[in-house]
């Protein structure tokens, strides 16, 4: 059970950070609110549209691929962390690093396939 001590320290330290200064701030801070406080505001000047318009597709097809591509290439590091132990192991020393090559090769082809079909052009 001492070996989980440092990890509840570490959770417990953290939720102290995050939540705090919002308690603080929220106990401390003058509540005084009127009307110019409550308007609705946006880049300096009252919003002049709906909230609920529709935004173009390509806005999310943008985050999407950015999430997909951004997570996949957050797999490869762990594998370089380990990257001196899997060349140091002579038995997984050629699968390790096919491995990691079949991965990119995949991530390559989804990123000329996603540009092939005009995903990342913007007009």
């Amino acid at each position: 059970m001492e070996n989980y001590f440092p990890i509840l320290m570490f959770v417990l330290v953290g939720v102290a950070v995050g939540v705090l200064p919002v308690a603080m701030g929220f106990l401390l801070a003058p509540q005084r609110p009127d009307s110019e406080k409550l308007s609705p505001y946006e880049c300096g000047f009252e919003a002049f549209e709906d909230a609920r318009m529709k935004f173009d597709v390509r806005y999310y097809l943008i985050a999407i691929l950015f999430i997909l591509f951004d997570l996949e290439i957050a797999f490869l590091f762990p594998w370089a962390t380990i990257f001196k132990d899997i060349v140091a192991t002579e038995s997984i020393k050629i699968f390790g690093f096919v491995e990691m090559l079949v991965f990119v090769a995949i991530l390559v082809i989804g990123y000329i396939y996603a540009w092939a079909k005009g995903a990342l052009e913007w007009e």
